[in-house]
């Protein structure tokens, strides 16, 4: 399965410094990954995708954001190295792949494009052939014909275009983003229950326009843990030791940097929160985060035991899952207003 890591701060971080430097970067976990829950130790090695968008608007260049993909493995690949060292952004998009649906293929790597918007995802949607098909027909012309792969992530981003009320729109509210990864996600659920698939599908998706950004974990099942999901904030993020050993310092109450991971970037215990199962993170352009419940038939509160025992089996035999022990769980500080879908 795949990885995917966010970077959003008030002033632009060098690429080297999520992608290529720490000993535990994205790009060090799709090969040796310490602390993925899965004895096989998958290794992420069909091919790589990074995202960002320029730190200063130029109109010559447009809004829409820089993205570079190969189908090399990430850490093999010369040209991300260098690229990486001159490179800097306030908002930054990585992922590296593991295959599971669609072929292996530069169409079929994260991050997707619409204009503005950019998509990743980290997950399965479950028996995606059967309905495919049922996808396609709810999506407009011009939507459907932007979809250039055959993954189901691929497919999931039309979708979720096609919830949005105008994909061409050249400013969009963090509103008008939440709302549509709601809408998404209940269209999908929708479509499974209308053909019988019981297994459980793992939904990590993040969107983003370039000011705000949504990110999701997410699974379809009131049974079992969802993909890991951890966040990060502070005033800096750096490196501390030799041997790319980072961490995120917070020097005030701002939040300069907040970072969205499917596994930590460091190994400081302090560093790092974990995002709730079925729920939504939400990063406004002012930096403020939120954590949002997805209220559906599969969100289970809190306050109820069951939600503290979920099976961890369904996702950490698909590589998607790391520990929690000696990580803070996410603080209640975060929590806003439930929506359901």
């Amino acid at each position: 399965m795949c990885r995917f890591v966010i970077y959003k701060g008030t002033s632009p971080v060098q690429l080297s410094h999520l992608l290529t430097r720490p000993c535990h970067s994205i790009i060090n976990q799709a090969f040796d990954s310490r602390l993925r829950l899965d004895h096989r130790r998958p290794i992420n090695g069909d091919g790589f995708g990074v995202g960002w968008y320029d730190a200063v608007h130029d109109e010559e260049l447009g809004s829409q954001p820089c993205v570079f993909t190969s189908v090399t493995p990430a850490w093999n690949n010369a040209n991300l190295i260098r690229l990486a060292e001159k490179i800097k952004s306030p908002l930054v998009f990585g992922h590296v792949r593991a295959t599971t649906a669609g072929s292996l293929s530069l169409d079929n790597c994260h991050p997707f494009v619409f204009g503005k918007v950019m998509f990743m995802h980290n997950g399965g949607i479950a028996e995606f052939p059967k309905l495919k098909r049922r996808l396609q027909v709810d999506l407009p012309d011009e939507i459907f014909n932007t979809v250039q792969g055959n993954t189901d992530s691929e497919w999931a981003f039309a979708l979720y275009l096609s919830k949005l009320p105008d994909p061409n729109a050249k400013t969009f509210t963090p509103n008008v983003l939440k709302q549509a990864m709601f809408d998404t996600i209940a269209s999908l659920n929708s479509y499974a229950e209308a053909f019988g698939i019981t297994e459980p599908s793992l939904m990590n998706f993040c969107v983003t326009d370039g000011a705000s950004v949504v990110a999701t974990r997410y699974i379809s099942s009131r049974q079992e843990e969802a993909a890991s999901l951890w966040y990060s904030s502070g005033t800096t993020f750096s490196e501390y030791a030799k041997g790319g050993h980072y961490k995120m310092s917070k020097a005030d109450k701002r939040e300069n940097i907040i970072m969205v991971a499917s596994e930590p970037l460091t190994f400081e215990k302090a560093d790092w929160r974990e995002v709730r199962t079925n729920n939504m993170i939400v990063i406004t352009p002012k930096m403020n985060l939120l954590q949002i419940p997805i209220l559906d038939k599969f969100y289970v509160p809190p306050t109820d035991p069951a939600s503290l025992n979920r099976g961890t089996e369904f996702a950490a035999a698909k590589g998607l899952l790391s520990p929690r022990s000696g990580l803070r769980p996410v603080e209640g500080t975060l929590a806003a207003p439930p929506i359901s879908v």
